[in-house]
């Protein structure tokens, strides 16, 4: 069958971009019809003021709120727990989260699990959320988990070192509101692994076995975007301009990797930041390069199509040459961008291969890889970034 008359469904939130829209939480809670919100954050976000901005638009409403604030960047299932038992405690009936991909996915972790009656780590996999998540408002503070637009949610099992994912259009929020003033508060290193991730995003939407023609317009437009605004937008932080596109990037890469899925890069990523807590942009980041390299010749037009926007002239090159340049570009990319290291530098041994490929290869990002791999050949990526 022809890609045009191949059935597909896209599917994202009511979102607000721009300026100020971190201040319309009040009344979109009032909207909602929220008595008492739960608005979960965390303490970095909170000292960077975001929060409190936040906090007063609902003030502003007349509406009462409580604060939970006790995560961790990788939210781990027993924060979940006990978001979940502030939140019944408190007759909450609105979720608000201010914050990046932890806050917010921990925020999705208890509006499931307040609906469902049931513990998070029952929720893995697709479609395994079955009754809708009460109201749920996300003011993204970071350039890259696009947790506010995507049908995902990653928690932590620290008991077993794993990630899990749960994938459900139940977890679409119902509004985003994107504000890029948020991310001048960021610090390079954060900017660099956030910024990364969103580019990852971008890659595997576009290589994606479920990619689509809506999905591939916002994968492209994300390399595009961020290729030229994410390395200057470290060099000069508070440069408003630059932030916004940044921002514009992320979400781009959200729309496109929430309905084309991702591939091998996510789901190793989530096998080295479940067993060793890593940062989860940091993790996408050491492995990009490799990931690119195994599955290039799976799907060396798209590949080539990726190289394009983000500026590499192609013309009348060889396919290997074409791989190499693509290759060198990502390296140099990640260099300026100061993630340079690799994964022995993270702490992770030859040792540890093994177990880390058994998790990646049981993730549900793992169904949609341009190329199919073994164990072995998870290994062998692990072992190159090394």
């Amino acid at each position: 069958m022809a890609e045009g008359l191949q059935l597909r469904k896209f599917l994202a939130p009511e979102f607000i971009f721009g300026a100020g829209a971190r201040e319309l939480a009040g009344r979109y809670a009032r909207n909602f019809g929220g008595r008492k919100v739960l608005v979960v954050s965390d303490p970095g976000v909170v000292r960077a003021g975001w929060t409190a901005d936040v906090t007063k638009s609902l003030e502003a409403e007349g509406l009462p709120y409580v604060l939970f604030t006790a995560l961790t960047p990788n939210p781990k299932a027993e924060e979940v727990m006990a978001g979940v038992a502030l939140y019944r405690e408190e007759r909450c009936d609105v979720i608000v989260a201010v914050g990046g991909g932890s806050p917010i996915d921990c925020a999705k972790g208890i509006g499931i699990v307040s609906s469902n009656h049931r513990h998070i780590l029952e929720f893995e996999g697709v479609d395994m959320v079955k009754a809708p998540m009460p109201p749920l408002i996300c003011i993204p503070t970071t350039g890259g988990t696009s947790a506010d637009v995507s049908q995902f949610a990653i928690i932590s099992n620290p008991l077993e070192r794993v990630k899990i994912a749960i994938i459900s259009k139940s977890v679409v929020p119902d509004i985003a509101l994107i504000d890029p003033i948020t991310l001048t508060t960021m610090d390079p290193y954060l900017t660099a692994c956030t910024g990364l991730d969103a580019m990852t995003h971008a890659i595997e939407a576009f290589v994606s076995t479920a990619s689509s023609s809506m999905t591939d317009l916002h994968a492209l437009e994300a390399v595009k975007i961020l290729s030229s605004s994410l390395i200057p937008s470290i060099r000069n932080p508070e440069d408003q301009e630059l932030r916004s596109q940044v921002m514009m990037g992320s979400l781009q890469a959200g729309l496109a990797f929430s309905n084309a899925i991702l591939g091998a890069n996510h789901a190793m990523a989530h096998s080295l930041g479940g067993a060793l807590d890593l940062a989860h942009g940091e993790c996408n980041a050491i492995l990009l390069d490799h990931v690119i390299d195994f599955n290039f010749d799976a799907a060396p037009e798209r590949f080539e199509r990726i190289a394009q926007a983000m500026g590499l002239d192609l013309r009348g090159i060889p396919v290997l040459q074409k791989k190499k340049l693509l290759i060198e570009h990502v390296r140099s990319m990640k260099a300026q961008a100061g993630v340079a290291r690799t994964l022995a530098e993270v702490g992770v041994g030859v040792d540890d291969l093994k177990q880390y490929s058994e998790h990646a290869l049981k993730d549900p990002c793992m169904a949609t890889n341009p190329r199919r791999a073994s164990k072995r050949d998870i290994e062998v990526v692990y072992e190159e970034s090394l």
